[in-house]
């Protein structure tokens, strides 16, 4: 490796990270820095397909159109395909409540997303492609290690994970059409190419500010630690495989944890208490176990608390709730639907709502069989008047369960029934003038039930 050209490590790392193939499509980001000049000058070199696109955010009055000046000709120099977009940065800043930094790579992004999906590169490079493979547009952006370094670094301060500590990938995860392949090349090393290849740059200075958080370690901090640690900087970029490869066993080991606790049950995960507090290390496990369903790392405490809880506890992130079950912990979606009513009238024969559909039915009751299940009502058709109404439960409501001649609290009665809180929110009723006649898939109202004086049957089915 140290034998070797940039040129020959560049196509290397292309290689290794299998970011792109050399029929692909490149969307190259170029700010006319030094970086992206020598990311440009390799992909020259290297014979790729590429375009290159570059962003006015307007922030640095004459300076930004001096930027973009410099592009344009660099872009006729290389005879290469150029795009320039101006935006109205601080505007859109302000409108969507974002700092000056999260502004501009959203529009960024955005932009060289709108290019990707809509074909532009790809119409642009068409004469380009080659036998009958289909080239894939890639978006280049020229991040390098002491970038990647400085994540890492900014990421340990701000409290991450393990994947966090991995600083930026070669692709982008889940959109693996962006791509950084530059990553194994410091900020030295960049710039000795440059003044070998004798290459212009512009200096962009705003990188000289540290109200910018980067600007901030790479101006301030990392010069004050390399006065203790002078080889900071390299041991950062060296940390950075480690901690990849840690990341490998890290997932491998979460991946046997989560198969022996992990429960599935439509829309929920069920995890067994018992096996949970036998696990090591609990708090790590659970969090990697809750962090996909909305909780945050302080919430983590929380949850295990839960474990020691009586149930019905539960804490709540923004899209879940992981709910104490008597012996299980139920990660379940907030319930945010609205409780609907649905007016059931004498010629509806189907209908469908959020726990299923119901199916009516009528029956003479000669020859008639009650089926038991509990998701098949039969009531005596003349005690029953339409229109019905099927609705969500509410406290309050009571009926009188088939066998008993006492009314009971809902409530109660799904208590009894040892529903969990889930069961309960998405328990539904069957409702005639302002009476239940039937907890729909549990019990009907005993007053509506089949008696031998019964002629006419209606049926209704919980599909």
């Amino acid at each position: 490796m140290a034998n070797m050209s940039l040129l020959e490590r560049f196509l290397l790392h292309v290689k290794q990270e299998n970011l792109f193939n050399s029929a692909d499509n490149l969307l190259l980001a170029v700010s006319g820095g030094v970086d992206s000049v020598v990311l440009t000058h390799l992909c020259m070199q290297a014979g790729f397909n590429i375009v290159m696109a570059h962003c006015n955010f307007g922030l640095r009055g004459a300076e930004s159109d001096r930027d973009e000046n410099f592009v344009r000709q660099l872009a006729e120099k290389y005879h290469i395909k150029l795009l320039v977009k101006k935006f109205e940065t601080k505007g859109f800043a302000e409108a969507e409540k974002l700092s000056i930094q999260e502004a501009a790579r959203n529009l960024r992004y955005q932009w060289f997303l709108q290019l990707r999906n809509n074909g532009s590169v790809t119409e642009m490079l068409a004469s380009n492609n080659v036998g009958s493979y289909k080239p894939q547009t890639y978006i280049a952006t020229a991040h390098h290690a002491n970038d990647s370094a400085e994540t890492l670094l900014m990421n340990f301060f701000k409290g991450t994970g393990i994947k966090g500590l991995q600083g930026i990938r070669a692709s982008h995860d889940p959109l693996k059409f962006i791509v950084r392949p530059l990553l194994f090349a410091t900020k030295q090393e960049l710039l000795a190419y440059e003044q070998q290849q004798n290459l212009s740059y512009v200096q962009d200075s705003s990188n000289d500010s540290d109200k910018y958080t980067r600007n901030y370690f790479r101006n301030k901090l990392l010069p004050d630690i390399k006065k203790v640690f002078p080889e900071v900087e390299q041991n950062l970029v060296d940390n950075l495989q480690r901690f990849k490869e840690i990341e490998t066993l890290y997932q491998q080991a979460l991946e046997i944890h989560k198969k022996k606790l992990l429960f599935f049950k439509a829309q929920e995960v069920h995890v067994p208490i018992l096996k949970l507090l036998k696990t090591t290390p609990l708090h790590t496990v659970l969090y990697e176990i809750i962090k996909q369903y909305g909780f945050t790392a302080s919430q983590t405490a929380e949850v295990a608390a839960l474990l020691n809880s009586e149930t019905g506890r539960y804490v709540q992130s923004i899209t879940h709730r992981a709910i104490r079950n008597r012996n299980w912990l139920v990660i379940a979606p907030v319930v945010t639907e609205q409780a609907a009513h649905f007016v059931i009238d004498k010629s509806i024969a189907n209908i469908d709502f959020a726990a299923g559909k119901l199916k009516i039915k009528q029956f003479v009751s000669e020859g008639y069989k009650i089926d038991l299940n509990a998701h098949v009502a039969s009531f005596d058709a003349a005690t029953i008047t339409f229109p019905l109404l099927l609705r969500k439960w509410k406290q309050g409501d009571y009926f009188y369960p088939l066998g008993m001649q006492k009314k009971k609290k809902l409530s109660r009665f799904l208590i009894d029934q040892k529903k969990s809180l889930i069961d309960k929110e998405n328990t539904w009723v069957l409702e005639m003038n302002k009476k239940i006649i039937w907890v729909v898939g549990l019990r009907i109202d005993d007053r509506f039930k089949i008696t031998s004086s019964t002629t006419q049957i209606l049926q209704i089915t919980l599909c």
